[in-house]
């Protein structure tokens, strides 16, 4: 990547904004961002400014953390808005550090593959986060490994998945807490085992108190029915409880919150909505042949007595889970245009409102990649209000350790 292009993506602006903005055409910022002409200085120093200039102030934070397995920032935002500092991002997507990069203004690189990374390479840190793949553990019994001369425990229980990675991190820094989110089904994975190991790993071999995790459905705070399990832990035992939390009404959200008016009451954006009136672009809505194929799917499987076909929504209902294969044919989740007209998909704007995003946050990429990476995410507002009843834990154990008093001891 061009020093021109990675200036390009910290500032968030599309090839057109950059344009406008730096006052050359859009062929020379093509030409820039594909290394086949060296722009001026003074476009560089322009673009530097305009980085530095995003930088926030954080010299008040009340604690630092991390964000591996980062995707485009979704508990990057839950722990800022807890009073977290940012030290390392963690994403090996590019698409995602792409839409990471114009939202979060960082001074510094997002790292890549954390599977490559040492943890003496990782700054020191108050709290890690990670939405963590889950992958299947190797559990064998630690009697047939010992007679096999093979190794047990921390390492082997956990090596060739991604939560080792969170363990070897977690291990190395001792950082006070810790949130970790993965898909309901986690618990059951594996028969209960893989749920098990995690469980055992934290609390008993790096000795973190972990409460009992909790299941929490976004329906609170989205009209989206989305279940993900929390974990948090702490160096030392808090009074922390997922009780502590506020909770909306679970499924009071409509999608008509989340849905475009098409009525003129916003800005038209991009090509996701087009004239005064901001009409969702025509391009969302399913062709004939996709829409009969659909219906012909679902008809199908109802038959045979299975649940399978598409989620057709109007604006007082809540959505199903939307899924980073929404880009295929955006089936789970169709949005009603009325009878004897095909349904549309989301767009992207709808999309990041449904998974609680801010109206300010950039779509930087394609539809296909947006929807992925929507699809990926974390419901903000869940986890924000997670990390809302962490922070004060958080800031008790740092402060304790600080205390002058407890070093005199």
């Amino acid at each position: 990547m061009t020093e021109f292009e990675l200036l390009l993506q910290k500032t968030g602006h599309s090839v057109a904004e950059a344009a406008k903005i730096l006052g050359y055409s859009e062929g020379h910022v093509y030409r820039w961002k594909r290394g086949e002409e060296t722009p001026r200085d003074g476009v560089m120093n322009l673009l530097r400014m305009e980085v530095e200039a995003r930088h926030p102030d954080t010299s008040d934070s009340a604690f630092s953390f991390i964000d591996l397995f980062a995707g485009i920032g979704g508990l990057r935002k839950a722990m800022e808005g807890a009073g977290g500092r940012c030290v390392f991002t963690s994403e090996w997507d590019k698409y995602a550090q792409q839409t990471y990069d114009a939202n979060f203004a960082d001074n510094r690189p997002i790292a890549g593959d954390i599977t490559e990374i040492a943890a003496d390479e990782i700054p020191e840190h108050d709290v890690l986060v990670a939405g963590f793949p889950c992958q299947p553990f190797s559990i064998a019994g630690v009697s047939k490994k010992n007679a096999l001369g093979r190794a047990h425990g921390f390492d082997d229980e956990t090596q060739g998945t991604l939560f080792f990675d969170v363990l070897r991190v977690l291990k190395h820094h001792r950082p006070a807490a810790f949130m970790l989110e993965n898909v309901k089904n986690l618990r059951s994975h594996d028969k209960g085992r893989t749920f098990e190991v995690i469980i055992r790993k934290l609390r008993d071999e790096l000795g973190y108190y972990v409460p009992e995790p909790r299941v929490i459905d976004a329906a609170h705070f989205v009209p989206q029915h989305r279940e993900r399990i929390v974990i948090v832990g702490f160096r030392e035992e808090v009074p922390f409880s997922f009780d502590d939390m506020v909770l909306p009404p679970h499924r009071k959200r409509r999608m008509n919150d989340i849905l475009h008016p098409e009525n003129g009451t916003e800005d038209p954006e991009g090509h996701f909505t087009l004239g005064n009136d901001a009409e969702v672009n025509s391009k969302y809505t399913l062709s004939d042949k996709l829409w009969a194929y659909l219906q012909n799917y679902a008809a199908k499987h109802k038959a045979k007595g299975n649940g399978f076909g598409f989620g057709l929504v109007g604006g007082e209902d809540i959505a199903r889970t939307l899924s980073a294969r929404y880009y295929k044919d955006g089936s789970e989740i169709l949005v009603s245009r009325g009878d004897g007209n095909n349904p549309r998909r989301l767009t992207p704007r709808e999309c990041a409102r449904l998974m609680g995003y801010p109206e300010e946050f950039r779509i930087p990429v394609s539809d296909t990649q947006a929807y992925k990476q929507f699809g990926n995410s974390v419901a903000v507002p869940v986890f924000a209000e997670v990390a809302r009843i962490m922070g004060p834990h958080v800031t008790a154990l740092l402060d304790k350790e600080r205390s002058p008093a407890l070093k005199v001891g």
